[in-house]
């Protein structure tokens, strides 16, 4: 077979201490997860189920420790904010999982972020429009190695924090979910069928705020190591 334009590599990610890479199939979302996060972003997660968008998977930007990843700053936005997350990654088919099944299907655990033009996202949300120019756009999910769960466990507590400058801008707790992993992929696989390759980002503790290029962004998730990212000029 010939293609009438050159393919594009498989997006994937590194396996902590190994050679191995996780081919990346779909990137899921979860919003609001942390009940201080919906509060600054004006709502309340806490009376709601979990709701899900999505990202490309081509948005990945793979980093290794002890590199620090370029992240251009993006086109279209004067407000691009940082959001930390715990990482599930699929390694199972599975659906209509009930949450006691959903770890089984789990293969790994990283630390993401979910880079967001919030200025873009408030505008379509207001407009009861999709998330997309927001959320899904060029280098918009840094992460780090995926851990399997033959080496870290299942992690559901555990401190979550970033950096940025060298300053903390969020800090919590795995524990302070609304949603914990089983339930996120539980709701998850009632709408869609998981599949190998998949990547489930699971919500962003409070204290998102707007960087600047320049900037020097590094997550931290106990037992996941770390995540640094440097942003850019614009293109």
């Amino acid at each position: 077979m010939s293609y009438v334009i050159q393919p594009w590599d498989i997006p994937s990610v590194p396996v902590a201490d190994s050679s191995d890479c996780f081919p990346v199939r779909h990137i899921f979302c979860v919003g609001r997860n942390y009940a201080e996060h919906a509060k600054e972003m004006g709502g309340d997660a806490a009376k709601e189920p979990p709701f899900f968008f999505t990202k490309p998977a081509d948005a990945l930007v793979p980093v290794v420790e002890p590199d620090v990843a370029s992240v251009r700053y993006p086109l279209a936005t004067k407000n691009y904010q940082h959001e930390l997350e715990l990482v599930a990654a699929i390694g199972m088919a599975g659906d209509r999982l009930a949450p006691e099944r959903a770890q089984s299907i789990i293969y790994g655990y990283a630390i993401g972020l979910d880079m967001t033009r919030r200025d873009l996202q408030i505008e379509m949300r207001e407009k009861k429009r999709p998330w997309d120019l927001g959320k899904s756009f060029a280098e918009a999910a840094p992460i780090g190695p995926i851990h399997p769960v033959a080496r870290v466990g299942h992690p559901s507590r555990g401190r979550i924090a970033l950096d940025v400058n060298g300053e903390t801008r969020q800090q919590g707790d795995l524990a302070d979910m609304i949603w914990d992993v089983p339930h996120i992929v539980h709701f998850l696989s009632q709408y869609y069928e998981l599949l190998p390759g998949d990547l489930v980002f699971t919500g962003t503790p409070a204290g998102v705020g707007a960087v600047a290029p320049g900037d020097l962004l590094v997550g931290r998730i106990e037992g996941l190591g770390t995540l640094s990212v440097r942003i850019a000029p614009p293109r």
